[in-house]
């Protein structure tokens, strides 16, 4: 009797454990990276999971890193249409982040960012176009007003991947990055000893609504 039920505990923690793994390659197998296969929806950027990281050329001593945190976009994505897809983004300037507490006060300052007056960044998609060799890639093009000043950028994106983040939501990542001149949106302090163009590369996840 006893050897029965060492047996039929045996079979049934072998069973339990095929099913964990079977649904651990049923969780990974949900994952992809063809952006056909991607879940059509409204996606609202994940904020610990999103930034602007930008670099500008310090002087001509070395290239000057930070970043903006606290980012808010929304994203709709169509894969049967990816041209009908729509991009949104707010930054605030008050998630400047220069790693120098100095710095970062000057930069909010009329000198630079002036944030009393303009408090936020935004970004808005008027067009993107899928890569026709590399359908992971894209130009979105877009109005960025910075400064108070409109203008338009492209983006030059990269989608990552989607499917269950952990087994929870859905969720898609992308990185980009494009580069403007400050001095277009009306920022010239210190040029042009200070460099005048801006570097910025984009990292973000986006959870499906």
């Amino acid at each position: 009797m006893m050897s029965r039920r060492i047996l039929v505990r045996s079979a049934a923690a072998g069973a339990l454990a095929l099913s964990l793994i079977g649904g651990g390659v049923v969780a990974q197998a949900a994952l992809t990276q063809n952006p056909a296969e991607v879940q059509a929806g409204t996606y609202a950027l994940d904020p610990s999971h999103g930034k602007i990281t930008w670099s500008i050329k310090h002087m001509g001593y070395s290239t000057y890193v930070g970043q903006f945190t606290g980012v808010a976009a929304t994203l709709t994505i169509d894969p049967a249409n990816p041209s009908a897809g729509a991009l949104t983004a707010t930054v605030p300037m008050s998630g400047l982040s220069p790693n120098d507490e100095a710095l970062k006060t000057h930069l909010l300052t009329p000198d630079f960012f002036d944030a009393a007056q303009f408090p936020t960044a935004t970004f808005v998609a008027r067009s993107i176009t899928v890569d026709a060799d590399d359908a992971s890639e894209a130009d979105v093009v877009g109005d960025l007003t910075l400064h108070g000043v409109t203008r338009p950028v492209t983006l030059e994106v990269e989608f990552n991947q989607a499917g269950p983040f952990m087994g929870g939501a859905y969720r898609v990542g992308f990185d980009g990055e494009t580069t403007i001149k400050r001095s277009e949106f009306g920022m010239d302090k210190y040029l042009p000893m200070l460099g005048d163009e801006v570097e910025l590369h984009i990292e973000g996840e986006f959870v499906k609504q």
